[in-house]
């Protein structure tokens, strides 16, 4: 059944005015059935004419952007890509893109759901509309055919996924544009078979204290107009995703200049988000955080003041756009104006999440916890708890994140579940009702922490079943490193009092190689059994009272010289680690009710990228209310951010951090990042380390967002946590 959408009076009436403005254009149905406004939504595409009345254009999932060709239109969404020459009969074009692999289990039998790889970006060549480029996390794909076929690009040399804008144009050579979440901006000759990708970075604003550019959110392709030589280049145009910067490209130079810049990075000032670049024929319309913006286009080359561009706010685009109203509390997420006035033109705006200013979900109960992580056996009596419930008042805290798996794979309560306790052990259980209880009565949210996929209770049933598995060894696989050092006298039952090292010959028989293993030990994150293990575990605490289920380790191992040797023996055809954690997570969502929360690497909350843990959180959001990145300064190289005043390098890179995972995610889930409640021996913690510290965490964190926060410190220990309205003096310098 497709829901109903309505217009309101007075939206009615802007968009009679904005008629009056757009002419006619591109493809054009009968005239009774022209859609002057055409809006995509989390639900589908339609169309509304003249009366306001809306009609169901495309009603398959969720629509990202609307482009329009010399004859025909191309949506993309996350069923792919589909063209359309009526509005109404549409044709997918996905054929020759990558695919995911989506494994479902139920009831013990499983089936696969094959769908295209989350597309990044879809644009139309601006003079040559036949030619569509797109791109995927980690590949860009060129077709000449309207995307009946496509042609791999490939990307750029480097080691992790995170594209996130692509262009096409001719100058003159037809050439392709990409961009990195972290190494910036790259061109390619498309017609010259092997040609590489060339770096193209010059002039955009890095990173404070990194040699990268930071993300470059759009890249669009603006036509001379009518007027200047026939000759002259298209104009390439990139906005930012972190920071409100606008350039242009000079392509003689190779380098990009600054047009447009509202303020500078600063801690006063906020982040912004520039994006949905829409080159019009005199103008440059952008949407950004709580608007849409509009500047007539510089002279080429000419020396512009950034601050000094006449900038025009379109607040009548705004206030249409805000006032469609949508059923279930849905927002437009693209909108395509067009008209009948001879001398307009048509008005294409994606990205519409950024019109929201506080676009984190705080109405939902998980939002605005601050809190800290409780070790079960400190929740065990009256006598431990008391002191945590007593830190909790005077810290104005509502919110703790218990054990209720842990690290070592251990239940840490007693199942009703006989299928849980089958697969798993229980060690020292809390007694769960009391602890609720007390819990509900101080007025404490709870979130129970699962270790997922770190699991040597799991890795060790069935003679491994459920292990990740080691090629070479033929036995359940275990990372470790190793180094050559001379000998050392050592007794055999030495070597024996420790299990995590092995002591190996070396070529030189004055040396040894000593095998450290990390004490983890994994379960294939492919195994749907797996899946459906924490899925028991999750509903049932659920159901016994917890407010929120949050999944930790919930990714692939990143540690070891021999994750070559790692062998993932439940994987299927077609799988990868994104396919892995959305099959987990589909399965969860399908089985649990309860709020889910999931905690992440620092790094995979900051770029648009989940290297080396399957961690990306553009693709977590639309599974999990609440997404934890764990920022601890100590755990980032030692520079970064730590310019000067180096003291406020732990307010940067929480403020920051908060502030960036909320841009990637789209506003889809809150962000509840960790804080860093414990000292480490590195450089910056030797310096820095102090109540101050701990209070800067605090603060970026709440001025990046309204998800709150969690201090962790493993052993328990928050006697450097700052009370409220204790007064920290500032060191000096």
């Amino acid at each position: 059944m497709v829901s109903k959408l309505v217009i309101s009076v007075s939206v009615y009436a802007v968009l009679l005015y904005a008629l009056s403005l757009l002419p006619a254009s591109g493809p054009t149905p009968s005239l009774q059935e022209e859609w002057a406004l055409i809006v995509g939504t989390q639900e589908g595409l339609y169309g509304i004419g003249g009366t306001g009345s809306p009609s169901p254009l495309w009603t398959r999932g969720a629509v990202q952007a609307l482009k329009q060709g010399k004859d025909y239109w191309a949506l993309l969404s996350d069923q792919g890509i589909a063209v359309s020459q009526d509005l109404r009969t549409w044709e997918d074009r996905n054929q020759g893109l990558p695919v995911n692999v989506v494994k479902v289990y139920d009831q013990g039998q499983k089936s696969f759901i094959r769908q295209v790889q989350a597309i990044k970006d879809l644009e139309i060549h601006p003079e040559n509309t036949d030619i569509m480029v797109c791109a995927v996390k980690d590949g860009v794909f060129l077709s000449r055919d309207r995307g009946l076929s496509w042609e791999n690009m490939g990307a750029p040399p480097y080691r992790t996924q995170g594209i996130k804008a692509v262009a096409v144009a001719n100058l003159p050579d037809l050439t392709v544009f990409l961009s990195h979440s972290l190494y910036g901006v790259y061109y390619r000759n498309a017609d010259s078979p092997g040609s590489p990708w060339i770096e193209l970075t010059q002039g955009l604003e890095h990173l404070e204290t990194t040699d990268n550019p930071d993300e470059v959110s759009d890249i669009a392709v603006a036509l001379p107009r009518l007027e200047e030589e026939a000759e002259a280049r298209p104009r390439i145009f990139v906005s930012q995703t972190f920071r409100r910067r606008i350039y242009e490209l000079d392509w003689e130079e190779k380098r990009f200049r600054l047009i447009w810049g509202a303020g500078a990075l600063e801690e006063a000032d906020g982040l912004g988000t520039v994006d949905a670049l829409d080159p019009g024929r005199e103008t440059l319309r952008f949407v950004q955080d709580g608007g849409i913006g509009e500047f007539p286009y510089p002279q080429p080359h000419a020396s512009k003041d950034p601050q000094g561009l006449p900038i025009r706010l379109r607040d009548d685009l705004v206030r249409l756009i805000q006032g469609i109203s949508l059923p279930s509390g849905l927002k437009p997420s693209c909108v395509f104006l067009r008209g009948h006035a001879p001398d307009a033109e048509p008005v294409a705006l994606s990205e519409l999440w950024l019109l929201n200013a506080g676009y984190q979900p705080s109405e939902t109960p998980a939002a605005n916890k601050e809190g800290l992580y409780l070790p079960v056996n400190r929740a065990m009596s009256p006598q431990t708890l008391t002191p945590y419930l007593d830190l909790i008042r005077r810290q104005g805290l509502n919110m703790v994140v218990v054990d209720m798996k842990d690290d070592y794979g251990r239940l840490r309560f007693t199942p009703n579940n006989p299928a849980v306790t089958a697969k798993g052990r229980v060690f020292r259980p809390l007694d769960i009702g009391p602890f609720l209880q007390s819990m509900k009565a101080h007025k404490v949210y709870t979130v129970a922490r699962l270790v997922v996929f770190k699991d040597p209770e799991l890795a060790g049933k069935e003679g491994g079943k459920f292990a990740l598995w080691d090629s070479r060894t033929k036995r359940p696989w275990r990372g470790y490193y190793q180094v050559r050092q001379k000998k050392q006298p050592q007794g055999p039952e030495e070597e024996a009092e420790n299990p995590l090292i092995t002591v190996l010959p070396a070529e030189d028989p004055d040396y040894e190689i000593v095998r450290t293993y990390y004490d983890e030990r994994w379960v294939d994150p492919y195994a749907e059994e797996v899946w459906e293990y924490h899925a028991a575990i999750a509903q049932e605490l659920y159901e016994r009272g917890f407010d929120e289920i949050q999944f930790d380790y919930l990714r692939f191992p990143t540690d070891g010289v021999n994750l070559g040797d790692a062998q993932y023996r439940w994987r299927d055809p077609g799988m990868d680690m994104d396919s892995a954690l959305m099959s987990f997570l589909r399965h969860i969502r399908s089985r649990v009710d309860a709020p889910l929360s999931i905690a992440i690497y620092g790094t995979n909350g900051w770029y648009r990228t989940g290297a080396r843990t399957g961690q990306a959180v553009e693709l977590l959001a639309s599974y999990v209310d609440v997404i934890c990145p764990m920022y601890y300064p100590s755990h980032f190289d030692q520079s970064f951010l730590a310019h000067s005043p180096a003291r406020l390098r732990p307010y940067r890179i929480y403020w920051q951090g908060t502030e960036r995972a909320q841009r990637i995610s789209r506003g889809k889930a809150l962000i509840r990042p960790y804080i860093q409640a414990f000292y480490l021996n590195v450089s910056y913690d030797r310096n820095y380390y102090n109540k101050n510290y701990i209070r800067l965490e605090v603060e970026g964190a709440r001025a990046g967002g309204k998800g709150g926060f969690t201090y962790w410190n493993n052993l328990g220990r928050y006697d450097d946590i700052p009370l409220p309205p204790e007064v920290i003096p500032e060191p000096e310098g």
